[in-house]
């Protein structure tokens, strides 16, 4: 393996220490996976240059041509503060004619927008929820092929932003309150899918061409009462006394015979070529009590921070962290954009 000089994008404010000594936890919650990932590939023999990243593309262009980076390592989730728009920053990477780790454009554009996925996933055929969109500004109507329950969240953004118990509705009064609620808290369209009982699973995917899947992650609610739902919250995700409170950890996915286990792998890969993914992906499902599964998002670029899913999933098939960075490095280098062709 020779060492790369590799060009870390992250968020603005979100630039790693070198080491954490003298950090307080709570910051350190703030930029773990930019710290994991900046350590890990400094300590398997890499040069590694991060730089913050939040409405100028200046840092970017500079650094490309002072630090002339082998490979840029995307791990901005944004730009301007707009989800959607780092499609735009590896856009313009390609336009630099600069590799890049994770998704190419039209991948991240496609799977970013909720509603537009699902119409290309239901278009393959792919199981996924009936749904709805609720542009903001305009009259709120349920659809008559839409029964409650439903699950009411924004049709871009992502992490269970705007998610919580109240998501899930049961009669229109709900649904007109719950996604006035979404369209002022993200200015923006809301969606209302079909609300699926069942199982919330995880599954890790990685490759360009040729693909391989983690195997099946499971968030487990141990100590959540019967009459609250069993969803990914906000609280779930990110808040830790919740999660203590009520059990909630994730851990691979038990009682899966291996036809089950190999209808997910196929159904994740199926997504991911539906929507024109490459270098690593999540794909979110549920699984109804009959077997029944349901993709719920395909999330590009997901959190790679050590201990997180996506990497104890891959540390389960004999990956380790070290070697998961290194594989997504060689994907970026071997993904041939449209000017390698030219």
């Amino acid at each position: 393996m020779s060492s790369l000089r590799i060009l870390v994008l992250v968020r603005e404010g979100h630039v790693p220490p070198l080491t954490l000594e003298g950090v307080d936890e709570k910051e350190l919650d703030d930029w773990k996976a930019e710290f994991d990932v900046c350590d890990t590939l400094r300590h398997i023999g890499h040069e590694v240059l991060p730089i913050g990243v939040y409405d100028d593309l200046t840092p970017i262009r500079e650094a490309l041509r002072e630090f002339k980076p082998d490979i840029t390592f995307m791990m901005l989730e944004e730009f301007h503060g707009v989800v959607t728009y780092d499609f735009a920053v590896i856009s313009y990477l390609e336009l630099m004619q600069q590799p890049y780790t994770g998704c190419n454009p039209r991948g991240l554009l496609l799977s970013k927008d909720k509603a537009l996925s699902k119409k290309v996933l239901t278009y393959h055929r792919i199981p996924t929820p009936r749904f709805a969109v609720f542009p903001a500004g305009r009259t709120i109507h349920r659809p008559k092929k839409l029964s409650f329950p439903l699950f009411v969240k924004s049709a871009i953004e992502d992490a269970s932003f705007g998610i919580a118990q109240a998501s899930i509705v049961h009669n229109d009064e709900a649904l007109v309150e719950r996604v006035k609620f979404i369209h002022d808290k993200t200015n923006d369209d809301a969606m209302a899918e079909q609300y699926i009982e069942g199982r919330e699973l995880y599954v890790g995917v990685i490759g360009n061409n040729r693909l391989q899947t983690f195997p099946p992650w499971e968030m487990v609610f141990a100590k959540m009462p019967d009459d609250i739902a069993k969803i990914a919250t906000r609280q779930v995700k990110w808040n830790h006394k919740y999660q203590e409170k009520h059990g909630i950890t994730t851990e691979e996915a038990k009682d899966l015979d291996d036809a089950t286990k190999l209808k997910i792998s196929r159904l994740c890969k199926r997504v991911y070529r539906a929507l024109n993914m490459s270098g690593y992906a999540r794909m979110d499902l549920r699984m109804t009590d009959k077997g029944e599964i349901f993709v719920i998002e395909a999330n590009a670029n997901p959190n790679i921070e050590y201990g997180e899913d996506f990497s104890e999933s891959a540390e389960t098939i004999g990956i380790t962290y070290e070697m998961l960075l290194q594989k997504i490095l060689n994907l970026g280098l071997r993904y041939k954009a449209a000017w390698m062709t030219v």
